[in-house]
């Protein structure tokens, strides 16, 4: 079976892409979002890190109350806080959600933002640091006390309270698209969080990736992250999707490529490729897969567009590649949660339920 993940809008939401949010994310947007998709079976909800959203850590604590069985996958940047901090939060939280915290581990990949935080490290140098935090949580999780003395951290006789319910560590979602960042999620991560791409490159990313598994000895788990773009017909999922870009500009565009040049992250590179080679075919990279969000979204911006029949066929296409869990967002996010626990999950459920009946 495949599990699925979306997302919380902590910098707002909307219907179009390029626009100030019409939505803002208060706790009442955000609890909405949260209670439909823990009744449409979404198993987890990611919420990212970045100067334009809301703190990962506060939204998920002031959610948890809201649902019984939703996971709060949330993110945390090793250049901002240490790992001792970073465990005590999550393990109380962790602890008083009854084991219902996850981890993603961020190491960012653009300069201009981090730096704005005063993180000024180069762009290896901060996936080594990534490597000596997860090492340490998982140390805190599974040991009684810790000392440490590293290149960026140093701690002496360090315990934690309370200890996380999940046993016996909590998993580590982390990404990463550059080598360092490859090498880093093999040895060190339980799940490797890849944007999806064309069929094509996501099946040679994760290739990638296992050979990596085998190097360091290691099975992980994958996830893939999508927008998705639903209709009735799939004329109307077409129609729906270029209406998302219709508020955009060219000058947005043209800022967009302007500001993926000067990014470190090899994600997001790949994403610009992709929308170069392209854009000739109206961003089509094959059957209900489109680039065009690229055009002016980072991140996880590759869409599946299409009817639920042909969204669920895709979602299925990848989950076959190796990926046990599937990320899907779209805008606005209300609306597509809903479109995702009513027209796509019981779809990929029944679909898959058949293939293995055969």
């Amino acid at each position: 079976m495949v599990e699925f993940i979306s997302m919380f809008p902590t910098s707002g939401d909307s219907k179009y892409v390029g626009v100030r949010p019409e939505r803002e994310p208060t706790f009442e947007y955000n609890q909405r979002i949260a209670q439909i998709a823990e009744k449409s079976g979404i198993s987890s909800m990611l919420l990212p890190t970045g100067s334009p959203c809301l703190d990962a850590s506060i939204v998920a604590a002031s959610l948890i109350n809201s649902t019984k069985n939703l996971n709060f996958l949330y993110a945390a940047r090793p250049g901002f806080i240490s790992p001792s901090v970073f465990a005590k939060q999550f393990s109380t939280l962790d602890y008083l959600s009854n084991g219902r915290a996850q981890i993603n581990v961020v190491t960012g990949g653009s300069p201009v933002e981090l730096s704005r935080d005063g993180d000024t490290l180069p762009h290896d140098q901060r996936y080594k640091r990534t490597a000596e935090f997860v090492h340490i949580i998982k140390s805190l999780f599974e040991e009684d006390t810790v000392s440490h003395e590293g290149d960026f951290y140093t701690l002496k006789g360090a315990s934690l309270f309370p200890k996380s319910i999940q046993q016996p560590r909590p998993e580590i979602f982390i990404g990463g698209a550059s080598e360092a960042g490859q090498h880093v999620a093999a040895e060190h991560g339980d799940v490797y969080m890849l944007w999806g791409e064309s069929y094509e490159e996501t099946r040679n990313r994760i290739q990638e990736m296992k050979a990596l598994e085998k190097q360091y000895k290691r099975t992980l788990k994958y996830s893939a992250s999508f927008q998705v773009i639903v209709a009735d017909t799939e004329e109307l999922a077409w129609e729906k999707a270029r209406n998302l870009l219709s508020k955009v500009n060219v000058e947005q565009i043209q800022a967009k490529s302007k500001v993926t040049q000067s990014n470190e992250s090899i994600g997001e590179k790949r994403l610009e490729k992709l929308r170069q080679t392209s854009k000739d075919k109206d961003f089509i990279l094959g059957p209900n897969v489109w680039a065009g969000l690229t055009q002016v979204l980072g991140g996880n911006s590759i869409a599946l567009v299409g009817t639920p029949d042909q969204i669920a066929d895709r979602v299925i296409e990848y989950a076959e590649l190796g990926f046990e869990k599937i990320l899907l967002r779209g805008y606005p996010h209300l609306e597509t949660v809903e479109a995702i626990g009513r027209d796509i999950i019981p779809r990929v459920n029944a679909k898959l339920k058949n293939t293995q009946a055969v």
